[in-house]
């Protein structure tokens, strides 16, 4: 199984970028996503930016992985 997860692109340094997942910076390759800009969302998967998604769509999904990692601590507490 593969998983993308949703990346704010805060820095940008040709194909490079510094993205930021739930506080953490990541370096990331631009290289599939040359139109990615400054402040874009983007779907990271293995170190590359795979597709751009709009911030609504972003926060859901992050939102949804926030829910997952609480149900899951939840359960390791029984």
């Amino acid at each position: 199984m593969c998983l993308a997860v949703p990346a704010k692109i805060i820095e940008l340094d040709n194909q490079t970028a510094v993205v930021e997942i739930g506080g953490l910076r990541k370096q990331a390759s631009l290289v599939l996503l040359p139109e990615a800009s400054l402040g874009d969302y983007v779907l990271l998967h293995a170190g590359f930016a795979i597709s751009r998604l709009d911030e609504a769509e972003a926060m859901k999904t992050l939102a949804l992985f926030d829910e997952l990692s609480d149900s899951l601590e939840a359960g390791y507490g029984q």
